[in-house]
């Protein structure tokens, strides 16, 4: 009998998901259950997460380890007294690695480190620390300020971080740059701030010291392919210089330096870059560091048949797999701000079965983000609509984010969003329009509990008369359209439910529309968020609610909230759903 072929005396068999005949190897057996060929078992999946603000991440089932990415935030630039010019800020520490031990079922707290403030006549702040279970990148060094140097000259050395800030100049006086690699870490985090002159040192990047490429440059950063195409962090800002420009920045998100015709430049949010150092010129303050990022990849072993996603990630069809059924719903659009305003409309809702795929083709997943809530203006009113949603995307199969909701007093954008459902219209003189809902024209072919319709969402709700008691209308959701503004605020309109993964779950209801008084609009059921209602002088006023992440459910429109938020709130996140058998 010849071992490790299959089959007991001749030809060689090949497993599959349905067969494996003969007798294997233990190494043949896991080879084939690792490639998704073996009886029972079913197709891993890559799932990919970025983290971009600061929370928790529970490890799904079967995850044991996890490839990171950990960026923190980069350092501000240094700001300067007439005179002088000042240092950029250092990048935001930088560590990678791949299997890292995890838990499943542990929750795990990610923090995403913030820009370092700008300086403003003195050294930048220094950035915050990212962190992900036992790695911790420090944030980056502020830079050094263009002051008059106090005795010892402190205020012109750039700081130690992940990555050094560089030194600043003033009269002559030089500054040393900041140490990077603090504290030491293997691999290195960091690097060197350059020294100052003129021009001002530039910051420290992830992949060289500041000052590296030309004097006042930042140091350039280091790339990255955790997350598929190639993207640079952690770059150094620019050094302030007396000429008509400043330094050029690091590569991966540094900020210019300042000069005589142009501000130092700020780093660039999620990529750790450190902010461009001041001039005594245009502007003497230095620019913000960018903020961190975290990055978890990480493969789902083939353990189900369903693949849920929460955030955009890969999948890549199993061996003999050429069909799937699928859920894919856009983030919710952002509520309007203020008294009387529309709620978002729900993210569009499409399902579907019997999807061709191609076994061993691997699918970008695209997990849209909900729009954001728009922000009242000092004046209580709001002047533009809510974000609208971000799109939802698996293979030929697209969902179009929510309309935002309208803001009162915000022509012309105190009409509703169009969007895969639409936005609700805020009360206003002369009435408005909901948002046009299945913009644009997708059907949802439904399965799964769904019924298969032509749209893939509703119109937000409009409004009438400007009239007491100054009701928005509600956002559009994927089973029925927002309800109109009038004695009361509208209810968001209703979701649509689905099983596809399993229990009955209710996706894509409409935000709320805000009210003026206490009748605000429900949120939508599939996850939209209420309106914000007004109680003048009594304790029955509430803010407005967001919509619940993963259903993609519009946030609630901000009412006349005396004493707490007037604000319209967020969307709910989107979701895409894979099921094969």
């Amino acid at each position: 009998m010849q071992p490790g072929n299959g089959s007991v005396i001749g030809k060689v068999n090949s497993p599959t998901t349905s067969t494996a005949r003969g007798m294997w190897a233990m190494n043949e057996v896991q080879r084939a259950i690792l490639g998704s060929a073996w009886p029972g078992v079913v197709g891993s999946y890559t799932v990919i997460q970025e983290f971009k603000a600061t929370t928790d991440w529970t490890c799904p089932t079967g995850v044991t380890e996890v490839d990171y990415l950990v960026v923190a935030g980069g350092g501000g630039g240094g700001g300067c007294q007439p005179g002088g010019i000042a240092g950029g800020g250092g990048a935001g520490g930088y560590r990678t690695g791949t299997g890292l031990g995890v838990t499943a079922g542990t929750t795990y707290t990610i923090t995403v480190g913030g820009g370092g403030t700008l300086g403003s006549s003195a050294e930048g702040g220094d950035g915050s620390n990212s962190v992900f279970s036992t790695i911790t990148s420090a944030g980056g060094g502020g830079g050094g300020g263009g002051g008059t140097p106090p005795s010892g000259g402190g205020v012109l050395n750039g700081k130690n971080g992940g990555s050094g800030g560089g030194g600043g100049e003033n009269s002559g006086n030089t500054g040393t740059g900041g140490t990077g690699n603090t504290p030491n870490q293997s691999p290195s985090q960091g690097n060197n701030g350059g020294g100052g002159g003129n021009p001002a040192g530039g910051g420290g990047g992830a992949f060289e010291a500041g000052n590296t490429d030309g004097t006042g440059q930042g140091g350039d950063g280091t790339a990255s392919t955790i997350s598929g195409p190639s993207v640079t962090y952690a770059g150094g800002g620019g050094g302030g210089t007396t000429g008509t420009n400043g330094a050029a920045a690091g590569d991966g998100g540094g900020g210019v330096g300042g000069g005589t015709s142009v501000a130092a430049g700020a780093g660039t949010a999620n990529l750790g870059g450190g902010g461009g150092g001041g001039a005594n010129s245009v502007n003497k303050n230095g620019g913000t560091g960018g903020s961190g990022i975290v990055i978890l990849k990480y493969t789902v072993p083939g353990t189900t048949n369903v693949a849920t996603f929460v955030v955009s990630g890969s999948w890549t069809a199993p061996t003999n797999v050429t069909a799937v059924d699928y859920l894919v719903v856009a983030g919710g659009g952002g509520g309007g701000a203020a008294y009387q305003a529309g709620g978002g409309g729900a993210g569009g809702f499409r399902t579907g079965t019997g999807l061709s795929v191609s076994a061993g083709t691997t699918y970008t997943i695209t997990v849209g983000a909900g729009g954001e809530g728009r922000e009242a203006t000092p004046s209580g009113s709001g002047a533009a609509r809510g974000g609208s949603g971000g799109d939802s995307i698996f293979s030929t199969i697209t969902s179009s984010g929510g309309g935002g909701g309208a803001s009162y007093q915000g022509t012309p954008n105190s009409n509703g969003a169009a969007g895969g459902s639409g936005g609700g219209a805020a009360s206003v003189n002369g009435g408005a329009t909901g948002g046009a809902g299945n913009t644009p024209n997708q059907p949802s072919d439904g399965g799964n509990g769904a019924p298969a319709v032509p749209y893939q969402g509703n119109a937000g709700g409009s409004t009438g008369t400007y009239d007491s008691p100054y009701c928005g209308g509600g956002g559009g959701g994927a089973s029925a359209a927002g309800t109109a503004g009038g004695n009361q605020a509208g209810p968001g309109g209703a979701g649509q439910a689905s099983t596809i993964s399993g229990p009955s779950v209710t996706y894509a209801g409409g935000g709320g529309g805000g009210a003026y008084g206490p009748n605000n609009g429900t949120g939508g059921t599939g996850g939209g968020g209420n309106g914000g209602k007004g109680d003048t002088g009594g304790p029955n006023a509430a803010a407005a609610t967001a919509g619940t992440a993963n259903t993609g459910g519009g946030g609630g429109g901000g009412g006349n909230v005396t004493g707490v938020s007037k604000d319209g709130k967020n969307g709910g996140s989107g979701i895409v759903i894979i099921k094969w058998t």
